[in-house]
């Protein structure tokens, strides 16, 4: 994964965090748009999620923010 989704990530969990407290889920759909325009990515972020770390659909935002801030 690199740097700029990293920081992308980041600043999603944090913007959730911040709206909705530290108990928020997120699924990785929320690093996206609605509308598909980088299929690549969205399947990067998905094999990541899903294959590499078994994550279930939603997960705790802080969670998350975590696993990507310290690879």
């Amino acid at each position: 994964m690199n740097k700029e989704l990293r920081l992308k990530i980041i600043q999603v969990c944090e913007s959730k965090i911040d709206n909705k407290g530290e108990n928020v889920g997120l699924s990785f759909y929320a690093f996206f748009k609605n509308k598909n325009d980088n299929p690549e990515l969205l399947m990067e972020v998905a094999k990541w999620w899903i294959l590499d770390n078994k994550l279930d659909h939603f997960e705790k935002a802080l969670k998350i923010k975590e696993m990507v801030k310290f690879k």
